[in-house]
């Protein structure tokens, strides 16, 4: 595989339903047992792919958090493709839509925030016939937005295959700069339940 994969390739990779419970079972003191969802949006679609991200502990599989959307645009200058984040205006209205994904539907531009630091390049690595997708953020920046009335820190990344996905997000303390949730022992390791 010598050429670069296309948009198609990297949204295949990250979008459908994933699982960490090999993890959660191997280390239950350090991670949750998670069930995470990445659905294909029709948003931006003149330039990038789009994905809806949110998850959930599978204890509480009817509480998801931490809706997101996932716009993936091809090659910038020292990456293959870079992902900007965005928060919704309002979480509540899409809390739900991993499983129920028809509420999707009715998602416009309008209805999220742009998240200015909250970029990663990523980086394409083959071996095999199959590529590993290595996202990090860009170098000084930071990833803000508001929650609940306070500003919170997270540092992205991760790292996506044909079959699993590890992530790399963490909370930060403003203050000491270190993790405070999260991937702090390494990453959360995802394996794909079913492909959207």
């Amino acid at each position: 595989m010598s050429s670069l994969p296309q948009l198609s390739t990297i949204a295949e990779y990250l979008a459908g339903e994933f699982d960490n419970r090999e993890q959660a079972i191997a280390d239950p003191a350090w991670y949750v047992h998670l069930r995470m969802w990445q659905r294909p949006v029709s948003l931006f679609q003149e330039d990038s792919l789009t994905l809806f991200a949110e998850q959930a502990n599978v204890l509480n599989i009817e509480q998801p958090y931490r809706q997101r959307i996932m716009r993936v645009t091809k090659a910038i200058a020292d990456a293959s493709f870079k992902v900007q984040y965005y928060a919704f205006k309002d979480p509540n209205a899409w809390r739900g839509a991993g499983r129920n994904y028809e509420l999707l539907n009715a998602l416009t531009p309008e209805q999220l925030n742009l998240l200015p630091g909250c970029v990663l390049n990523v980086n394409v690595e083959s071996a095999q016939d199959q590529y590993r997708f290595i996202a990090k953020p860009i170098a000084d920046s930071r990833c803000t937005f508001d929650y609940d009335g306070k500003t919170v820190e997270v540092s992205l990344g991760f790292e996506a295959t044909q079959q699993e996905f590890f992530s790399y997000d963490k909370g930060i303390d403003s203050v000491t700069r270190k993790a405070t949730w999260g991937a702090i022992l390494g990453p959360y390791r995802y394996i794909k339940l079913e492909q959207y």
